[in-house]
């Protein structure tokens, strides 16, 4: 696990799509909406440039984020939580997402958050870690 700049960063054990694919399987069975999948390499396919495959998985629960929204409602930029499956140089597969903890620290997040923030780091850990197949960060 790498941290950097509110990011928590594994390695998976799986291509990126199976990762992502991975990932929406494992957030639905924990009761989380899927809001959007964004294939970024497609994208880059379709005005003739290329990217490595990365993509980015928009998930969360209304239960979860709205009491960090109520506390500072500029927090809805950094939610849904969001995590992003990408190759490295070296072929290598990473699934990254953002620190709760850093989101909150971001957004100056109060006492009424913190159990909130709490469960979305236990959480986030959990999904990240089934998703990439590998022990939680």
């Amino acid at each position: 696990m790498m941290a950097d700049n509110g990011l928590i960063t594994i390695q998976s054990r799986f291509g990126v799509t199976e990762t992502i694919d991975r990932l929406v399987e494992t957030v639905q069975r924990a009761g989380l909406l899927v809001f959007a999948r964004i294939d970024h390499a497609a994208g880059a396919r379709d005005v003739g440039a290329s990217l490595r495959p990365t993509e980015l998985l928009i998930f969360g629960n209304p239960k979860g984020g709205t009491p960090l929204m109520q506390d500072r409602q500029l927090a809805g930029i950094d939610l849904p939580l969001k995590a992003l499956g990408w190759e490295d140089e070296q072929g290598k597969v990473w699934l990254s997402c953002n620190d709760p903890h850093w989101i909150a620290e971001r957004h100056g997040l109060g006492d009424a958050s913190r159990d909130a923030v709490n469960a979305m780091a236990g959480g986030m850990g959990k999904v990240i870690a089934s998703a990439a197949g590998t022990s939680q960060p």
